[in-house]
Formats: C-alpha cells, structure tokens, sequence
C-alpha cells in the first residue's frame, strides 16, 4: 500500500490519481494511493478522541497543520501523549514533528512540548541503552563461564539471554566468577 499524507488538498487531489506502470495502452500495474488530506481526516480537537486513535490524531495534527485550528489539534494530541505509555508517545511525538515539517505548527509542538518532547526522547535514549547494557551483561555472563570452562546448558544460555532484569544480570555476572556450574550462577543461597 502506498500511502500519501498531504498539508492540501489541491496536492491530495493530484496524488490520488492512480499511478499506471507500463505501457500507455496496456499498463502492467496500476497503483491506487490511500491519500490522507485535510479534506479527509477529521480534526481532532478533543484529547480523549485523540487517546482513543493516536495515530489519527497525529495524522490529524500533520494534515491540519496549516489550518487555523492546529493549536487546539495539537493541544488535544499533547495531551493525549501525556496520559499514554511513554514508549508510544515517544513514537508518536517524533512521527508528528517530523510530520509537522517546517511548519510554524512545527515551532508550536516543540514549544508545546516543551521539556514532554526531551523527556519521550530521554526516555527511548534510555531504553536503548538499557537494553544494550542487559544484552552486554548477558553476554559477559557467558563469556566468563566459557573462559573458565564452565558447561553452560541450552536451557542455562536461554534463561540468561532472555533477562532483561539489568540487577539480576549484575547478581548472575558476579556469582558467574567463582559459580562451579551454570546452574549455580541462579542459586541465590
């Protein structure tokens, strides 16, 4: 599927023409795009509307952005964010600035935002660090045991790999030192 997000809807219009590959006469493949526009998705003015679908409102607050409404638009998608899980609003708060393009409506997310929009980015900065560190400290564990010929069982490397308890792998790394066995890196006795 192609899918077209237009500011206008003179352009809306024009993109949703279908796009014929082939011969003039006999074309081999003719593509419909689904075109969303201003003159198509609501405005979404309303932040429990906006919480209901977060991606229409965000394709509300793109498509409208040039529409004198756009503060109340994106009054509603902010607030929307705000009572969201941070990982999806730290998607959809990047999906609508750059969405936004350089529109004032653009200066108007950010200003917006404000400290929100650092704090969804922090947040998904944070998390990809974290779960390096944890695939990391997995791997270390692993890599002790081998270097201290310690045979490490399927089920012992799944039940590290799979971790993502950042403390626990710091438990499991230290006891992997001196552990006789795999299993023993579990035993917290």
């Amino acid at each position: 599927m192609l899918l077209v997000v237009c500011r206008d809807k003179g352009t809306a219009e024009w993109a949703a023409e279908p796009i014929r590959i082939g011969l003039e006469k006999h074309p081999s493949l003719a593509v419909f795009p689904l075109v969303l526009g201003p003159h198509n998705v609501p405005m979404i003015t309303d932040a429990a509307r906006a919480a209901d679908d977060l991606p229409m409102a965000v394709f509300s607050a793109i498509t409208h952005s040039h529409d004198h409404d756009i503060a109340a638009i994106l009054d509603a998608l902010a607030e929307a964010l705000r009572a969201t899980d941070a990982d999806a609003a730290a998607v959809f708060a990047e999906f609508t600035e750059a969405g936004l393009g350089a529109t004032p409506a653009r200066d108007l997310w950010r200003n917006l935002m404000g400290t929100g929009l650092s704090h969804f980015r922090g947040f998904v900065a944070e998390s990809f660090r974290d779960e390096g560190r944890v695939e990391s400290r997995g791997e270390d564990i692993l890599r002790i045991l081998a270097v201290r010929g310690v045979a490490v069982p399927d089920a012992a490397r799944q039940r590290i790999t799979t971790c993502t308890d950042l403390a626990v792998l710091d438990e499991w790394f230290e006891r992997a030192i001196t552990a006789p066995t795999a299993d023993a890196v579990f035993d917290e006795s």
